[in-house]
């Protein structure tokens, strides 16, 4: 038994030194730099990245938080290194988090007339507020059956696309920031969906917009409503499911937007 058991170590070592190693290289930090952040010794990092020496699991929270992994890559490199995952991921329509959801419905709300939605890490729609719908008036049925994508459905020829008045600046903007989310955490999902996204047609922007945003210029009965984003995440989760989510809300960027809505 006592060898299977140090078998078993040695390759949890490995593979957690490796998945620590695969992060700081993501987050363009040398050993140096991250030893110095995380108060340990460059010499006893390089030992765990080569599994020479075993992580213990305050250590290994710590290298994560200094890497600002994220919640649910924390808890792989915990099991990694043979500890018990160290946050919880709930169901996220189920009772215990029946009461943030609840407040996330009414944060949805209170933005009306003005577009809002809660997505999940995949961009996946979770809850809209009203001012949503008549925004996808004229998109395709198989792009609004759930779950709903909602970049897929802004972003494809049969969804969306074709009322975005701007859509090379505002394609290159979501392409864009889903190529850094993609590196920032790590998600197959989420390159893949990238690379989709990529191969639809729809222009590329040259050169930067004018103004201080991105503007979304929408076109709808007969008219341009002019919005800019805001992305609104939890501040203080420790629960992987609440980590991942996000509002989307879009304000007018115009008075004239502003007061159609209103209307």
């Amino acid at each position: 038994m006592g060898p299977a058991r140090t078998g078993s170590y040695d390759r949890d070592m490995t593979e957690v030194g490796q998945l620590l190693r695969r992060w700081r290289g993501s987050r363009r930090l040398s050993q140096l730099e991250l030893s110095v952040r995380a108060g340990v010794s460059a010499r006893h990092l390089s030992f765990v990245e080569t599994g020479r020496s075993r992580p213990t699991r305050d250590m290994i929270l710590r290298l994560a938080g200094e890497l600002d992994v994220p919640l649910r890559s924390r808890n792989e490199l915990l099991l990694a290194g043979g500890f018990a995952p160290g946050y919880a991921e709930t169901e996220l329509h189920g009772p215990r988090l029946a009461t943030v959801l609840a407040g996330l419905r009414d944060l949805l709300a209170a933005h009306e007339p003005y577009p809002a939605l809660l997505v999940d890490r995949h961009w996946t729609l979770v809850e809209a507020n009203a001012a949503v719908a008549p925004l996808l008036a004229g998109a395709a049925a198989h792009l609004l059956e759930p779950p709903v994508n909602v970049l897929r459905l802004s972003l494809h020829p049969d969804g969306m696309a074709p009322r975005i008045g701007n859509l090379p600046d505002w394609r290159s903007h979501v392409l864009h920031r889903l190529d850094r989310q993609a590196a920032a955490t790590g998600d197959p999902v989420l390159r893949s969906m990238y690379d989709e996204l990529r191969a639809l047609p729809g222009g590329t922007a040259h050169g930067r917009p004018d103004g201080v945003l991105v503007p979304l210029r929408y076109h709808l009965d007969g008219r341009e409503l002019n919005f800019f984003s805001v992305t609104s995440v939890l501040g203080t989760p420790l629960d992987v499911t609440l980590a991942e989510l996000a509002v989307e809300s879009f304000l007018p960027a115009d008075a004239a937007t502003a007061e159609a809505l209103r209307a």
